[in-house]
């Protein structure tokens, strides 16, 4: 009874949203198609619009603009705590990271001698390490070197790690408020897997937190109080422990979300052609 009790108590706490109330407003359109979404603590939204080949920004109360031509097929974008910028390239197969002079590094590109797949989305802890997912969709398998899909760490010192094996396609990967729990999507079995992350960075206790979510899920976002946000063929959001609260509903599926604006209370959503925004009454977990 009182484990039944403190489940509602906390399915109260985590489900204060009004999703009845919510502002779909686009501010970015006509782009062939839109992924990796992360917000600068400049103040600005970058994103990719991954067949133009380039990395777009958007500027609450200016618009789009350029940020970079010739992306190599970026996908996945993330900062970290320096206001680093990291990107996933699925045409040259590798991760980069960009400093704030715009000095682009190379991360990780091979693994035992052989190219990554087409590294897909990113995250990164507040204490340095990087976790990455490394699916093929479509052409990007052509000339795979690799015979397995995966989820990989890369420490502070730069180490590339294998850290998990798919049979499907993990994609998007996100981690809870205090960095202890990693969720990554697998697009293939519609699903959502969680590890526990130890202090070193290392992953356990792989485990399906999530199953048989309406459409392949793609990029995940978690908001302050670890409620997961899903984009699929709509945008589901669910409880820490896996529950289903709301989905909503967009002009286009969804495919990788963002919490951004000062507050970090407003959700950024890429979404084929174009991006939304959202105002939320939670605000976002970010690690940087």
């Amino acid at each position: 009874m009182k484990a039944a009790l403190l489940s509602a108590l906390l399915a109260a706490v985590t489900a204060a949203q009004d999703f009845s109330s919510l502002k779909i407003e686009r501010v970015a359109a006509n782009m062939k198609f839109t992924e990796g979404p992360a917000w600068s603590r400049e103040g600005f939204l970058l994103f990719s619009d991954v067949p133009n080949n380039r990395i777009m920004k958007f500027t609450p109360g200016e618009g789009v603009t350029v940020f970079r031509e010739g992306s190599n097929g970026a996908n996945g974008n993330t900062y970290d705590a320096k206001g680093r910028l990291y990107t996933c390239e699925s045409k040259t197969r590798r991760v980069t990271r960009t400093d704030k002079k715009g000095k682009i590094e190379v991360l990780a590109e091979r693994y035992e001698g052989k190219r990554l797949n087409a590294p897909n989305d990113i995250v990164v802890s507040k204490g340095g390490h990087v976790y990455f997912t490394d699916p093929a969709f479509g052409e990007q398998a052509e000339g795979r070197e690799l015979d397995f899909y995966g989820v990989y760490g890369i420490t502070p010192k730069g180490e590339l790690k294998l850290l998990a094996k798919h049979v499907g396609r993990p994609n998007g990967i996100a981690l809870s408020p205090d960095g202890r729990i990693l969720y990554v999507a697998n697009s293939d079995e519609r699903n959502i897997r969680a590890y526990d992350v130890a202090r070193n960075g290392s992953v356990s206790n792989e485990r399906v937190l999530i199953s048989n979510i309406d459409g392949p899920p793609d990029g995940i976002r978690v908001d302050e109080k670890g409620n997961i946000w899903v984009t699929a063929n709509a945008l589901p959001v669910y409880t820490p422990q896996g529950k289903l609260i709301h989905a909503i509903q967009f002009a286009e599926v969804p495919r990788n979300c963002a919490f951004g604006d000062p507050d970090l209370q407003t959700l950024y959503v890429t979404a084929m052609t174009s991006v939304y925004r959202v105002r939320l009454d939670v605000k976002g977990s970010v690690q940087y």
